[in-house]
């Protein structure tokens, strides 16, 4: 299989879908053996973006530093596959214009859906007050203005939406 090095980000809220369907996508791309990374939001913060909060500063911050290691997996010809919440538009299209070859998945289910799947209770402590600035509850989600591909986990199975991803891929040029 031949490829091109591009970043596909999932973005949307917590319980959306974003590390199933990447994760999904990362299995089927690894038996074409595609040259492939994932980086998930909850390990990078663990590793790459230790110590930073959850203010708006040091959310877009967490996104830059993804970015910029999307940007260099990506220009060596590898495909990046991005699962990160990345709640504000600006910082997406900051990053989005930086790695140029990007396709932007936007990773859509409505709040009450993703408050019923959260199997880590977060939207519940978010709810209590046990947890500050949770994005769709006391922090904003801005979701995209024009993504790429559209995945509507409430409304279509998980392969449909894994599908949609590999023939935009491919339709774009990026699997050959």
């Amino acid at each position: 299989m031949q490829q091109r090095g591009v970043t596909v980000w999932f973005t949307g809220l917590s319980g959306a879908g974003k590390t199933t369907i990447s994760q999904a996508v990362a299995e089927q791309l690894r038996s074409l053996d595609c040259k492939l990374e994932i980086l998930d939001g909850d390990i990078v913060r663990q590793n790459l973006t230790k110590g930073l909060g959850f203010s708006k500063e040091d959310r877009d911050e967490n996104i830059r530093r993804i970015g910029f290691v999307s940007h260099l997996l990506t220009r060596n010809g590898v495909i990046v596959l991005v699962s990160a919440i990345s709640p504000y538009r600006a910082v997406r299209e900051e990053v989005k214009a930086r790695i140029g070859d990007f396709v932007e998945v936007f990773v859509n289910a409505p709040l009450a859906v993703c408050e019923d799947r959260d199997v880590k209770g977060l939207y519940k402590k978010a709810r209590s007050g046990e947890i500050a600035n949770f994005t769709g509850i006391s922090d904003p989600y801005e979701p995209p203005s024009d993504p790429t591909i559209e995945c509507r986990t409430d409304l279509e199975s998980h392969e449909e939406s894994v599908t949609k991803v590999l023939n935009t891929l491919k339709e774009m040029g990026y699997l050959g």
